[in-house]
């Protein structure tokens, strides 16, 4: 993967020795948003979301490294390090922003055990996308709607506005 994606507020993580993923929050940054046009939802997760509380239910399920003789002990999520951060650039807290493909320690796991399955961010559409949009393909992708038809009726809606 040649590009990839920064980590946000929302973000779907699971442990290898877990049984259900769980949901990232971000604690460690309140100024930096991602992929959020209002920048009201998207913090930037960063190294500095560590210890207990830095997800949404807390836990993994049942932790396979924590056998009671028929079952398992419940996971408490306990981050003690990420590994694999954009080291291009270091926040004002110290921190580094995590990126799709790093990893988490957990002291119960010992190597990196955690990982990210869905970084959180998602495609938002906007005038700028629509002015940057391949005709060719829009017409592959939605037979039904011609974007020149469409620029028609903006311009018809902009003079009468007038």
């Amino acid at each position: 993967m040649s590009q990839k994606h920064a980590v946000v507020q929302g973000a779907k993580c699971k442990c290898q020795f877990g049984d259900v993923p769980d949901t990232l929050q971000v604690l460690s940054n309140t100024k930096i948003y991602a992929n959020d046009s209002q920048g009201s939802q998207k913090l930037i997760a960063t190294t500095m979301e560590i210890g207990g509380a830095t997800f949404q239910a807390n836990t993994f399920g049942q932790c396979k490294m924590q056998p009671t003789g028929s079952s398992f002990k419940p996971c408490q999520i306990v981050i003690t390090k990420w590994d694999g951060a954009y080291e291009e650039t270091m926040l004002s807290n110290g921190s580094q922003v995590l990126l799709e493909d790093s990893k988490a320690t957990c002291p119960i796991g010992g190597s990196p055990c955690i990982s990210i399955i869905d970084h959180g961010q998602s495609t938002e559409g906007s005038a700028g996308s629509e002015q940057n949009s391949n005709a060719g393909v829009q017409s592959q992708v939605n037979p039904m709607v011609d974007l020149g038809d469409m620029e028609e009726i903006k311009m018809e809606v902009n003079v009468t506005a007038i």
